[in-house]
């Protein structure tokens, strides 16, 4: 674990250094009586006065969710939300048999009907964000419907949902006595009740998880799914423990990790998803009594998975649908469900740790594997993505992936677990743009164009502006506003790629270094009109992955970049409205870099190809950045017999083909590509 260090400047005439990683001069910082703390993780011990967050004796996360509605994305973020509403996830009442509310198990009064397992809750999960987020009375309407039916179905004992999850088996997934989707609709009631503050749902979680206290241990948290993902109903234990203070909750958290898979002694299972939704259940419970052993198990998970078969760009591991041995190259895919869960964990990773680490984590998976999961227009997705998939059609393709059938065919109707459980990705992610600190601050996690109001300082509502290009440009404007000049720390996070960044503070600069992979904590008197500006200079590296054929990957940012091939888009099914599409290359695919051994930077050279982002950035024609790079075909290097791309050749790999130019766009613009190349001799 990589050391930690703040600097701290106390004002002209009180200063204090304490650097333990970086040396550096110690210069101006813009005011008198500004105070900068710099520190590679996060860590206020002041309270939040105004938003919920642990209670004694649970560790105090550093960042803290506001309510849903509280951030209002712009830019790309907020066209990824429309283009969702517009899409399958705003229309899957339509198009999903499970979503269907007469006769629905969820919402009947006595639980007994039809469709009750994951896929409605799932569906709901980001479904009601996203209808709080865009302030959209459709959504809201229909959500509310549901979450009405949701609430008024519990039992005298206290469970509540579809009875016969508890009562037998319903699936080949499940057994009897399973709460797994519970877990999954009891996230769709915390929205709820940030957004409305209905108290029904603080009754009802109550008297849920008094339930739970009377479950013989035999029957508590059995079976598959709910075994290895006990961490989501931890969570929301813990949840309860915040608005409650009811010290049995916390006896119930003990029992729930017990009887949760043990993630504490390694990998208990090798599904893609469960690694990516129940990595961090150690974490979540470290945070309830302080032991950092199980932190430590956590960061562990992490790193076996992403050491064995995330040697991959784009932030995901090889689980096609297991993590299999002998499966670990680029072509070897994740399903949709893994990258959203993948970036829930990671975003409840940085809240629980502050460290920045798992924010640029959560951007790797976003802006390089989730987009091109879906089609450009967000009515379609496949199951499966890879860094290397340069076909995406509808034969089968295993054994090279797991799973048998169409797995890369975009489609509306198919898929059924990822066309539900998609839905929260994107909201997920744009309600946690900016985090509430304790010391009543806030602070700025992910970088989007988007205007926030939060309470801070002694009780004042300050709004910020923040108008921003990012990921795709390296400027960041953040302007205040607010009635009343108010004292509060501003909290920026630097990303762990930038080693040169610049904040500046009413154009004054703040002059001391700032390190990748910190927080920059200001805290002053903040006024009306105020700006911060940040500049994160993105320069081009090569990342070798020496465990996966010594192939590389271009990287600026925090974007990778991969090779743009002509698409070529083929209806297979569905209708007018709602097509399913394959995917055909129509340009070469098989190019290997030619790399300059002493200066791997080299021969690339960076093109912005419009100062305005369009409202889909995340395409081929629209991508706004190109990189030219320098390239030979690999005539060797070809599609196997089914058309899945063949497996990536050793480098260096010899070519008598004559150089070309190529060009390289980012890896989430492209739903054909090749992000991980081999190197030309």
């Amino acid at each position: 674990m990589r050391s930690r260090f703040a600097i701290i400047i106390a004002g002209i005439l009180s200063i204090v250094i304490v650097c333990t990683d970086y040396p550096g001069n110690l210069l101006a910082a813009p005011g008198e009586s500004d105070k900068i703390i710099i520190q590679g993780t996060l860590k206020i011990d002041e309270q939040n006065d105004f938003y919920v967050s642990a209670r004694d004796p649970m560790v105090p996360e550093q960042l803290i969710k506001l309510p849903v509605g509280t951030i209002e994305p712009r830019g790309w973020v907020r066209s990824q939300l429309k283009l969702m509403a517009d899409g399958f996830t705003g229309h899957l009442t339509e198009l999903s048999r499970w979503c269907t509310l007469e006769n629905n198990a969820w919402t009947s009064p006595d639980g007994r009907g039809e469709h009750g397992w994951e896929e409605v809750p799932y569906w709901l999960k980001g479904f009601t964000s996203l209808g709080y987020i865009l302030e959209d009375d459709r959504i809201i309407r229909e959500a509310e419907k549901w979450i009405a039916g949701v609430l008024q179905n519990q039992a005298e004992s206290g469970f509540f949902g579809p009875r016969a999850n508890w009562e037998n088996a319903q699936v080949s997934h499940t057994t009897a006595h399973d709460i797994w989707p519970n877990m999954v609709m009891l996230y769709v009631l915390r929205t709820y009740y940030e957004r409305t503050g209905d108290e029904r749902v603080i009754e009802h979680m109550r008297d849920y998880f008094q339930w739970q206290t009377t479950v013989p241990l035999d029957l508590f948290l059995m079976g598959t799914w709910q075994r290895w993902r006990g961490g989501d109903n931890l969570d929301h234990i813990l949840w309860l423990y915040k608005h409650t203070g009811e010290q049995w909750l916390l006896d119930l958290a003990y029992v729930n990790h017990d009887q949760t898979a043990d993630w504490d002694d390694g990998i208990p299972t090798w599904h893609g998803v469960n690694i990516s939704q129940a990595y961090d259940e150690p974490a979540l419970f470290y945070s309830v009594f302080g032991d950092e052993r199980y932190l430590d198990a956590t960061i562990r998970n992490y790193n076996t998975v992403m050491d064995r078969y995330g040697q991959v760009p784009g932030g995901m591991f090889g689980a096609d649908e297991n993590a299999r041995e002998g499966h670990t190259g680029p072509r070897q895919a994740a399903e949709t469900c893994s990258m959203v869960e993948m970036m829930f964990s990671h975003e409840t990773m940085a809240a629980i740790t502050g460290d920045p680490i798992w924010a640029d984590r959560t951007e790797e998976v976003a802006f390089n594997s989730l987009p091109a999961a879906m089609t450009p227009d967000l009515k379609g997705l496949h199951y499966l993505t890879a860094p290397n998939m340069v076909q995406l059609d509808t034969a089968n393709k295993a054994p090279m992936l797991q799973n048998g059938g169409n797995m890369l065919g975009y489609s509306p109707w198919r898929y059924r677990c990822c066309q539900h459980n998609v839905s929260h990705g994107w909201p997920y992610y744009a309600e946690r743009l900016w985090m509430a600190t304790r010391g009543n601050g806030i602070a700025a996690v992910f970088y989007a164009d988007s205007k926030v109001t939060a309470t801070v300082g002694s009780g004042t509502d300050v709004t910020l502006n923040e108008q921003t290009n990012y990921p795709f440009d390296d400027r960041v404007e953040i302007h205040l506003s607010m009635d009343q000049p108010t004292e509060f720390p501003l909290v920026l996070r630097i990303p762990g790629w930038t080693d040169t960044p610049v904040v500046r503070v009413n154009g004054n600069r703040i002059d001391q270094p700032v390190p990748g992979e910190s927080w920059i904590r200001i805290h002053r008197e903040w006024q009306n009109g105020d700006e911060v500006t940040l500049e994160f200079p993105m320069k081009i590296s090569v990342k070798r992955w020496d465990k996966n054929k010594d192939a590389v990957s271009v990287m600026r940012g925090p974007l990778t970049y991969s090779l743009k091939v002509r698409e070529q888009w083929e209806q297979y099914g569905g209708t007018e409205e709602w097509p399913a599409y394959q995917v055909f290359p129509a340009s070469p695919w098989n190019y290997g870099l030619v790399i300059d051994a002493q200066d791997p930077g080299a021969n690339f050279e960076v093109t912005k190809k419009s100062e305005t982002l369009a409202e889909q950035p995340f395409d081929v024609e629209n991508s706004p950045i190109e990189i030219t790079a320098r390239a030979k075909r690999i005539p060797g290097w070809r599609l196997e017999e089914n058309g899945l791309i063949g497996e990536i050749p050793q480098s260096p790999v010899e070519s008598t083909e004559p150089t070309e130019e190529v060009m390289l766009i980012p890896m989430g613009c492209a739903r054909l590509r090749v992000s991980a190349f081999p190197v030309v001799k």
